[in-house]
């Protein structure tokens, strides 16, 4: 990551090495956060952040779901975002809102701690390699189950949770591979680390339900929703872990990872190794959209 000048904090622009917490913030101890990931892409009438209204509203719900108090409105946070891809001088970039409580409270009861709100931005390339993005990337699904909703909230952006992807992720990492799959406590797919996963069968695009412990994805629902339109069937399905080694295609969505073909699961290629014609379809539908060169959803693109 490379440092921009100023981050947000708490009402105010400060420099970047300034935006400091107390080593006693309950967040850093207990992971009690909520945070959002949000791409800024360079178009030709100017840069836009994607969806912004959609993360934000996301956000709020998030710390609504984790009892964080939220003292901005939706709107407030907007523009905030836009101020600090302006201030920054950003033309395209990623948002990292994270709101998170800090000092007053060092017991597991978070009440007497005051709350943070913080809004970074910077520069950032293909999640998983621009390599991945283009031929597609190896992935395992993971021994870590996905956190479910009886123990968590998988379907809130707790900055707390997100340790299970980071278990995961390393994982499979260090065994060689580029990505994990989770699997839910019934042996059902449920998402990558930081991903949601499609699948094509015989034509028809299929993907986990929130149910099975699959984030509500923004990407998903925007990637869900222009193959739709674009004429293709699709489901929302329980999915097994043979289902991936039958399906024609695999590929994941996420603001990171935009939409990334997957090669190869547990050793064993998707198809025939390389990215499908649907998979292909919906980078071309997605990015089109995000960079304004398709006029398919002009009203998910908030210009700075």
């Amino acid at each position: 990551m490379d440092a921009t000048e100023y981050i947000w904090m708490d009402g105010d622009l400060v420099p970047w090495d300034e935006a400091q917490v107390h080593v006693l913030s309950h967040g850093l101890h207990y992971g009690t956060g909520a945070f959002e990931g949000i791409r800024a892409y360079k178009t030709e009438t100017g840069t836009e952040v994607f969806r912004l209204t959609d993360h934000i509203d996301r956000l709020a719900r998030s710390a609504k779901a984790l009892g964080i108090p939220f003292e901005y409105t939706v709107p407030e946070l907007v523009e905030v975002c836009k101020e600090v891809m302006r201030v920054n001088g950003l033309q395209s970039g990623y948002i990292r809102p994270v709101t998170f409580y800090g000092t007053g409270s060092i017991g597991l009861n978070p009440a007497a701690a005051n709350v943070h709100m913080i809004i970074a931005a910077w520069e950032w390339g293909a999640y998983l390699g621009e390599e991945g993005v283009k031929n597609g990337i190896r992935v395992a699904v993971s021994s870590w189950r996905r956190i479910e909703s009886n123990a968590s909230m998988p379907d809130a952006k707790g900055t707390g949770g997100y340790i299970n992807s980071v278990l995961a992720k390393t994982a499979a990492l260090k065994a060689g591979y580029d990505e994990a799959i989770l699997l839910n406590q019934a042996g059902l797919v449920a998402e990558g680390s930081g991903e949601n996963m499609f699948i094509v069968r015989k034509g028809i695009v299929h993907t986990p339900p929130n149910s099975a412990g699959a984030l509500d994805g923004i990407t998903r629902d925007s990637v869900y929703t222009l193959l739709a339109e674009d004429g293709y069937t699709i489901k929302e399905t329980a999915i097994t872990r043979t289902d991936l080694y039958y399906a024609d295609e695999v590929f994941l969505t996420g603001t990171a990872a935009e939409v990334t073909p997957v090669r190869e699961v547990d050793d064993r290629p998707v198809g025939d190794g390389k990215p499908g014609p649907v998979t292909k379809r919906a980078q071309e539908l997605f990015m089109g959209t995000v960079t304004g060169k398709l006029d398919l959803h002009p009203e998910w693109l908030e210009y700075i």
